[in-house]
């Protein structure tokens, strides 16, 4: 089953029982519903009543995304009818110490990662100060494991996520690729404007898995509760941040697969929709400026970004839970079917993902 993303204007019809996407130059695309799982939107595109009806008939969702990333809607045609399941995981919102130790538990994976990833920069650059900022790292990792509370986890979060952006930029070897540390909404440079993007495809991918095993998307533990912020999702792709987009990005610019030219200088005013948020954020967060300039993905650009994102979920590694190859978006699937044991019962504690 595929995710298939539209990015160019045109318009979806019904054919039989199929899909077609007609290009204004006449060219068509059919769409197999018994391959699709999945469409997500970008820019201006037009569904026929017939085709939505299509859609309906083999609940196939639907996300609505403007032109650069941002959340717009979604369709969804099954909600989840395990009742059970969400009271469990209310219920576990009153267990400090399941909350301490899925939090711990999550950012020791998430750091980890990222650990690997300056070391392997490292090795690669030979700097003293970034020498320095690993050992930092280390220690933080050590710090987290030790933790009290969950605002401990989320200090040492933040810190570890800064040592890592001090050491991110020496990865990317394209002088005219620009990253001054990380920055959203808008995203100030290239390099952060290929980070945000990605997150924002990533995060998508990991609260379609969520929703498909039962669970309430908006109950979270990391991430604190808030009115429309779907904090579990933001929860359980910390694991992947770095093994996904972060390596994902450095090597988009160091292969040249992305160039100067792909990205455009724009600027935004105090009610601006058209950049992508970060993944930390929810829809319906709102931020205060009075004008801000950004640099985006061109329209054109976003199809190589997205077609190596869907290369890089579908590479293979080992998942040490079952000693097998796999891709990474059956790991997501395989990891959040693991939280769900874990919030029935049937398994102690969330193990995140660790990439040796």
């Amino acid at each position: 089953m595929s995710v298939i993303y539209l990015n160019n204007s045109g318009k979806l019809i019904k054919k039989g029982e199929t899909l077609e996407f007609c290009y204004p130059d006449e060219t068509k695309v059919i769409i197999f519903h018994y391959k699709t799982e999945q469409i997500i939107v970008l820019g201006n595109i037009g569904f026929t009543s017939d085709a939505i009806k299509l859609l309906m008939k083999y609940k196939i969702e639907i996300i609505l995304l403007n032109k650069n990333g941002r959340f717009n809607g979604k369709l969804v045609f099954q909600e989840g009818k395990n009742v059970f399941l969400r009271i469990k995981q209310y219920k576990l919102l009153d267990s400090d110490l399941f909350q301490l130790h899925f939090c711990k538990n999550i950012i020791h994976s998430k750091l980890n990662n990222q650990l690997a990833f300056m070391q392997r920069i490292q090795r690669e650059r030979k700097l003293n100060h970034v020498q320095r900022f690993i050992q930092s790292m280390q220690k933080t990792i050590k710090n987290t494991n030790s933790s009290q509370n969950i605002e401990q986890v989320r200090g040492y979060e933040g810190y570890g996520s800064k040592q890592f952006f001090s050491v991110y930029r020496y990865g990317i070897i394209q002088d005219w690729a620009v990253f001054k540390g990380r920055s959203m909404n808008p995203p100030k440079d290239n390099v952060n404007s290929v980070l945000s993007f990605l997150y924002t495809l990533l995060n998508y991918r990991v609260e379609s898995a969520i929703e498909i095993e039962g669970l309430d998307s908006y109950v979270g533990y990391l991430h604190s509760l808030d009115y429309g912020r779907k904090s579990l999702a933001f929860d359980l792709m910390e694991e992947y941040r770095t093994p996904i987009v972060d390596t994902l990005t450095v090597s988009l610019f160091n292969k040249r697969i992305l160039n100067e030219d792909d990205f455009e200088v724009v600027s935004f005013g105090s009610n601006s929709q058209e950049y992508p948020l970060d993944s930390r954020m929810d829809e319906n967060s709102s931020i205060s400026f009075e004008s801000k300039k950004g640099v985006l993905l061109k329209k054109d650009s976003l199809g190589k970004v997205i077609s190596h994102f869907e290369k890089k979920i579908s590479n293979e590694i080992l998942y040490t839970p079952t000693n097998k190859q796999l891709t990474y978006k059956s790991i997501i699937r395989e990891q959040i079917k693991h939280f769900k044991r874990v919030v029935q019962g049937e398994e102690k504690d969330y193990k995140a993902l660790v990439i040796k």
